[in-house]
């Protein structure tokens, strides 16, 4: 869909191994896209979120700093994944599809596809993500230490996708926004905090569901469809 989508595959071809290597990788992805593609307003969201959680492991912010880093490791090869699936012509999560095939929708509001991809990737990846890490360094989703850590990311997140709206509210283009749309009440409905939370209780039932996969698939594409919906309600082109 752009020119330099071979150069976005490369980049996501090796997962990375740390923080650092999330922030180096959606670095170098926000330097190829251009302004006009909506998938460099998720990855500027993005980067930005990684950062804050980057600070706050680095300061000690957290009881066990060094689970928050593994499942930011966990939780960003998901997205990177579902990249490399779309650009090598495989087909992603649904959820993700929508926000990828709709890239170069210039109607569409700047902050409208930084909303999608988080949509995608809490309601969809988070609770995989949880799962993964607990598999790396044991405990399960009961564990009430890590999930406290986890929730203590939420007024940091909130805050940033407060300003997002702000710095965002264009289209993609940087044309003006009508004075009333319907992304306004769109974005406003979606909160950040609601929907890690409910990733964390999809992840409990998940990890009781691991033994039996024909009921974990069942499960993930039922939240593939249901983020797929929001998505697409996300990513409605403004009149």
């Amino acid at each position: 869909m752009f020119p330099y989508d071979p150069v976005l595959l490369a980049l996501v071809r090796t997962p990375p191994r740390s923080i650092a290597g999330v922030i180096q990788a959606l670095q170098d992805i926000e330097g190829h896209c251009a302004d006009s593609d909506g998938l460099k307003w998720f990855n500027w969201l993005y980067l930005q979120v990684t950062q804050a959680v980057e600070a706050r492991v680095n300061s000690g912010g957290f009881t066990d700093p060094a689970w928050l880093a593994e499942l930011d490791v966990q939780f960003a090869r998901l997205y990177f994944s579902a990249l490399e699936a779309s650009l090598s012509g495989q087909p992603p999560p649904g959820c993700w599809q929508v926000l990828f095939e709709r890239r170069g929708w210039a109607a569409i509001a700047r902050i409208q596809f930084a909303i999608a991809g988080i949509n995608a990737h809490i309601n969809h990846d988070l609770p995989l993500a949880i799962g993964a890490t607990f598999e790396v360094t044991g405990g399960n989703p009961q564990d009430n230490t890590r999930y406290n850590d986890y929730t203590a990311l939420n007024t940091t997140l909130d805050g940033l996708i407060e300003s997002a709206k702000q710095t965002l509210h264009v289209r993609l283009l940087s044309d003006a926004l009508p004075p009333v749309s319907h992304v306004d009440d769109t974005i406003a409905a979606w909160s950040v905090s609601a929907a890690r939370e409910a990733a964390w209780r999809n992840a409990d039932l998940l990890w009781h569901l691991r033994a039996v996969p024909p009921l974990t698939s069942a499960f993930m594409d039922t939240l593939d469809g249901l983020t797929t919906v929001a998505g697409k309600a996300l990513l409605v082109p403004v009149p």
